[in-house]
């Protein structure tokens, strides 16, 4: 029989969080995804840098991060979700989260928020909002993205927590694999359906943005870019032996629309709002 002693002990045991972030040329934006880490008031952090072979300012950055960087690799790589798969496989923390580098946490508090939420429900995962903030503005959100409460027929109606403010503990990641290569635009959305809607992980929400993210996400640069992405979206099912509703990846573009400020929807139709 485990002694009262150590089983206190490793219930009050600090999670350690481990942070990935996957670069490539982002000399541009790095420092501050850097900056948001390094400045957050929790101290049980590991950063971990997945790089693939970037030849602008991007790994000055890096080395001089120095030693607060935990890990760190640079090399040719198949896409952002293969450098992301590197890093997972790099991390030893209980918890991991996402943050790419042109991501940053808004407030030095964020981790500590995240770190409390896990140990007082003691959940597999949390989530959070995020806003999309002009990319040389920082101050000027364009699009808000409030996640609410997850249920669990949610993804039926093309609802999907924003991934940079995923944490899912590692053992879970273990349990029920990475993400998947084939899909290049929506390895995020599957993973996340595979977790949370056919596995049924346990989550909890955070009602605060955890992250803000500069414009620009790769699924949403062009219409034929989003058409790819959507048909990813109905693969991603497949993959997993599920079946959508039919309106299910139609609902998930549009949830999009009402998150933008009315200023931005007029400027993408020549409309002064």
């Amino acid at each position: 029989m485990i002694p009262l002693s150590i089983m206190i002990q490793k219930r009050f045991k600090p999670l350690r969080i481990s942070i990935i972030t996957p670069t490539f040329n982002s000399g541009a934006t790095l420092k501050t995804t850097i900056d948001s880490i390094q400045n957050q008031t929790y101290p049980h952090i590991e950063h971990i840098i997945v790089d693939g072979g970037s030849t602008d300012n991007t790994l000055d950055i890096i080395h001089a991060a120095g030693t607060k960087i935990k890990e760190f690799i640079s090399e040719p790589d198949n896409g952002l979700y293969d450098a992301l798969n590197k890093g997972l496989a790099l991390a030893t923390g209980d918890v991991i989260g996402i943050l790419n580098s042109d991501d940053f946490y808004p407030n030095k508090r964020v981790l500590e928020k995240v770190a409390k939420t896990f140990f007082i429900h003691q959940t597999d995962s949390v989530y959070g909002d995020l806003q999309y903030v002009e990319h040389d503005n920082l101050k000027r959100v364009v699009r808000h993205w409030k996640s609410g409460k997850y249920y669990s027929n949610s993804f039926l109606y093309g609802w999907m927590p924003p991934h940079p403010t995923f944490f899912v503990r590692r053992e879970v990641y273990q349990r029920l694999g990475l993400f998947d290569t084939q899909l290049q635009m929506a390895a995020d959305y599957e993973l996340m359906l595979r977790f949370l809607f056919k596995n049924r992980i346990s989550t909890v929400y955070i009602p605060e943005v955890l992250v803000k993210m500069r414009m620009g996400g790769m699924s949403n640069r062009s219409f034929k870019a989003r058409l790819h992405a959507n048909g990813e979206d109905r693969l991603a099912w497949e993959i997993n032996g599920l079946k959508p509703r039919f309106y299910t990846t139609i609902l998930k573009p549009l949830r999009k629309v009402g998150q933008y400020r009315l200023s931005t929807i007029g400027a993408l139709f020549g409309i002064g709002l």
